[in-house]
């Protein structure tokens, strides 16, 4: 789906496909680099991540695996509860693995910091954060993440993988969901 089909829906794109692919790219060859030679594992958080992991694997050239882990903090509601449930849980033990975390995007930081609390005490050789989008202006815990591709302001944004109501996840583009859509 393009920006074009729902552009009443939206108030503006902030990061467009080409884009997205470009700073992909860029990374993945940063991670190529740092990790050459070390047993990389790319832990995806669901679901938001799915694009963005799908599209970032494909741009690495060396080996590496993949699993998944969804988690959540929100419940029903469009506000984190700060009590992170796991709802699927890892297949792949971390014990001396090199862990990659890949996230569509860091807004508070709570759920994040949670994961690599939890990562760590699961033996992993180093855990480090990729995230697409960062959106400095909602952090309410600070997380060191080596790899960011956008830093965006702090507005509801879907697109990418990024939902609202679980639509606009295939919106080739990040953009700015408009307020009346949600209010």
């Amino acid at each position: 789906m393009r920006a074009a089909d729902i552009q009443s829906e939206l108030t503006q794109v902030l990061v467009t496909e080409e884009q997205i692919h470009a700073k992909l790219e860029e990374i993945a060859a940063r991670v190529s680099a740092d990790y050459a030679g070390k047993d990389l594992l790319l832990v995806g958080v669901l679901k938001g991540a799915v694009m963005v992991m799908a599209d970032f694997a494909r741009a690495l050239p060396g080996p590496m695996m993949m699993d998944w882990m969804a988690v959540s903090s929100y419940g029903a509601g469009t506000r984190s509860s700060g009590v992170v449930q796991i709802r699927k849980d890892l297949d792949t033990d971390l014990h001396d693995k090199h862990v990659l975390i890949v996230e569509d995007i860091i807004d508070s930081g709570l759920t994040l910091s949670w994961l690599l609390e939890n990562f760590a005490s699961r033996g992993a050789s180093s855990i480090e954060v990729f995230a697409l989008l960062r959106k400095p202006d909602a952090a309410k815990v600070e997380v060191n993440c080596k790899y960011v591709g956008f830093d965006i302001p702090n507005e509801f944004v879907v697109g990418y993988g990024l939902d609202y109501a679980e639509r606009y996840r295939n919106l080739r583009d990040v953009a700015v969901l408009a307020p009346h859509v949600y209010s």
